[in-house]
């Protein structure tokens, strides 16, 4: 069993609406397989608080207009970790820091990864598929 062409199809418009936010490490799973209860995850991360919920909101309004139902969303008050269901698709938003912690990509790494668009790769920032990196240190350079 593989995600269904409308899950992949929401699972591109909530990456790209995670991009247009600067989200880091977009990257997606088609789970079917491994569950019953949706065809795909995607994971992105943000460096604060509230840039993950404006992630949140651009992907609420992106996945609205593509006529996706949200069913279920959770952890947005904290604003540390939002999971957004869609029932075919179930969207983590995680800071950095529980992203890490949490590595989802460890416990997900066995399926297969969703590709996506061109413009999530190679979006603002060096956007990357995977998890966020910590950028090397340049001690000899000054502001």
């Amino acid at each position: 069993m593989t995600a269904t062409p409308r899950a992949v199809e929401l699972v591109e418009t909530a990456a790209l609406a995670a991009a247009d936010k600067l989200a880091d490490g977009i990257i997606a799973y088609d789970v079917s397989d491994q569950l019953v209860i949706t065809d795909a995850f995607v994971l992105c991360s943000a460096s604060n608080d509230r840039q993950v919920r404006s992630i949140v909101d651009e992907i609420e309004l992106r996945m609205r207009q593509a006529g996706a139902g949200l069913v279920r969303r959770e952890g947005e008050r904290e604003g540390r970790w939002v999971l957004l269901d869609y029932l075919e698709v179930v969207i983590h938003v995680q800071h950095s820091e529980e992203r890490s912690f949490y590595s989802l990509e460890r416990i997900w790494k066995d399926c297969p990864q969703i590709p996506l668009p061109e413009l999530v790769s190679a979006g603002p920032g060096g956007r990357t598929q995977g998890p966020p990196q910590t950028p090397p240190s340049n001690p000899g350079r000054t502001r």
